[in-house]
């Protein structure tokens, strides 16, 4: 028993991350003011633990920090994934260049403090990388401080201890990233009397105005199209549109391509925020009706939600399964991962996908049994393309990319790129037949996981050296590390929402996403609840962790130089 909590072996390291992982999450549940760190607490009992003396083992932590931090990203991709590029057309070039201002502001504050105070510079890019929570930076300054130094003669030893000392700064500054950033957001929130609830309402009215699905009703007015089958018309003119139904008189109809347009007929039309005035030039202006019109007169008719839970339809566009003319059924909506698309005909399916389907009750029955529709289909969970997709990733992020004048190749490391393969697989997936659904409730226990092994890791690893490096000189790493947090982000939050107009959910991602600071991320959407937070995050992260590595790089090359 005296090994198994003062030693050093598997069954310790184990003991004393689960007794930091527990401790610290059931201190994340009490609030101070309606304020709570969350699993943020992990890390500090971390430190705690770790500085009294209780050790794990080294390497372990070292996986344990890697593989949870894989974890949490990766799940944050695949959730993400379907929604990525709509959102990075709503803003996310804006987002990145926010992201590149924050990082550059960073670098700027950390070489004026090396250059005002005498600090030398290899030793604040260890605090820079503690400052922004960013570990892929420290180890690439690290082996470039190698690479060069060993190259000029000093021996390899010597260089590896003198790269090891870029760890304490980063130690000491570490948890100044982690309270500092949460700080920005609490004390922003306030300044700019910031309301949640009206932001997630407000965001979600935008993201229903512009590209997901709306219903729109036009009246036919368009001389060209008098007389021509439904058919003809969407083959000539195309668009991202769906007819859902037509109202002849006081009759409606459900529309087939055989249906003849006439003056007068008036389309319940399905669409994007984007596509509206191409349907009013279309069809004609849009008429003052109202989804109760069509339902008061809509006696043959009915609207029900499918869900897709056979992965023999993944990739299968919705066009070449003929559900109006083999069903009778129009899909006029397909909402995946929250996001309501456009039923076009060239949609790809994916498992999960719920489809909104309109026509006879029986026929939408027979629909039924050909999509699958039993929920309890989605509860098994599909692990292949998590852990396929990280195999890609890691080897994805282990390429190295040569920039000239650089020598030292960057990487993006075990994180960065295995979030690209993730958003990728969650988008693309469906295309190729990968089927990538996950229930939520499986994707949050995979993305918890991760974050609080990687928490765990951080903070026992980090405890042995964190008050010998205070009382040794550098508590002034902590003020430095403050200001490298405290000071870009400050500027970024302004910039963002005066300037830029940006959302708070959207700020708390670009924030989150700018210092790679996965804790925050957990915090913002603990706190705020909304995962429009990770949508935002994904935005930035990639460019963000590239970023972060190539500076912390290149300051080395600057301070050896």
């Amino acid at each position: 028993m005296r090994d198994l909590f003062l030693g050093s072996g598997v069954a310790h390291s184990i003991l004393l991350l689960a007794l930091v992982i527990g401790t610290g999450l059931y201190l994340g549940r009490f609030k101070v003011k309606g304020i709570s760190l969350g699993s943020t607490w992990i890390l500090f009992i971390g430190i705690l633990v770790s500085h009294f003396g209780f050790r794990a083992d080294p390497e372990i932590l070292h996986f344990v920090k890697e593989f949870g931090l894989i974890l949490f990203v990766f799940s944050i991709g695949l959730q993400v994934g379907p929604g990525f590029f709509h959102s990075f057309k709503s803003g996310g070039v804006k987002m990145n260049l926010l992201a590149v201002m924050n990082i550059l502001l960073a670098v700027l504050v950390t070489w004026g403090i090396s250059a005002a105070t005498g600090e030398d510079l290899k030793t604040m890019v260890g605090v820079m990388s503690g400052a922004v929570t960013n570990t892929p930076g420290l180890g690439a300054a690290q082996q470039t401080y190698i690479d060069v130094a060993t190259a000029g003669g000093i021996a390899a030893p010597v260089a590896s201890q003198t790269a090891s000392g870029l760890a304490s700064g980063y130690a000491v500054a570490y948890p100044i990233g982690v309270i500092g950033v949460i700080l920005i957001l609490i004390v922003g929130k306030a300044l700019f009397r910031i309301d949640p609830k009206q932001e997630l309402s407000a965001l979600e009215t935008a993201e229903d105005n512009s590209g997901q699905a709306r219903r729109m009703h036009v009246s036919v007015q368009n001389p060209a199209i008098f007389g021509k089958k439904l058919y003809s018309v969407l083959h000539e003119f195309g668009g991202n549109f769906v007819v859902s139904r037509i109202m002849k008189g006081e009759e409606i109809l459900f529309p087939t391509g055989e249906t003849l347009l006439e003056e007068g007929d008036k389309l319940l039309v399905v669409t994007s925020q984007d596509e509206v005035d191409k349907i009013r030039i279309l069809f004609g202006e849009e008429v003052a009706m109202h989804q109760s019109d069509w339902i008061e007169k809509d006696h043959n008719l009915v609207t029900k939600r499918l869900t897709v839970t056979k992965s023999s339809l993944t990739g299968k566009k919705l066009k070449d399964l003929h559900f109006r003319g083999a069903y009778g059924v129009s899909v006029t909506r397909v909402i995946r991962a929250g996001v309501q698309l456009v039923a076009s005909p060239n949609l790809y399916l994916q498992m999960g996908d719920t489809l909104m389907c309109v026509g006879p009750e029986k026929n939408i029955e027979r629909l039924a049994e050909k999509v699958g529709n039993a929920n309890d289909a989605l509860n098994k969970p599909n692990l292949v393309p998590i852990f396929l997709g990280i195999v890609v990733g890691i080897i994805f992020g282990s390429l190295p990319i040569r920039f000239p004048g650089i020598p030292q190749a960057i990487k993006l490391g075990l994180a960065g790129r295995p979030l690209i393969i993730a958003i990728l697989l969650g988008h693309f997936g469906p295309k190729y037949k990968i089927t990538t659904y996950t229930t939520a409730s499986a994707n949050l226990m995979i993305r918890e996981i991760g974050i609080s092994l990687f928490l765990a890791a951080v903070g026992l690893g980090a405890g042995e050296s964190f008050v010998s490096a205070i009382v040794n000189g550098g508590y002034w790493w902590i003020l430095y590390g403050a200001l490298i947090t405290l000071v870009p982000l400050c500027i970024t939050f302004v910039v963002a929402r005066l300037l830029c107009h940006l959302n708070f959910y959207q700020i708390c991602g670009l924030i989150a996403g700018s210092c790679t600071n996965p804790p925050v991320l957990a915090f913002a959407q603990g706190m705020y609840g909304s995962d429009y937070t990770s949508v935002n995050y994904a935005t930035v992260y990639p460019l963000s962790m590239f970023m972060r590595v190539l500076v912390a790089q290149v300051l080395v090359l600057i301070a050896l130089a």
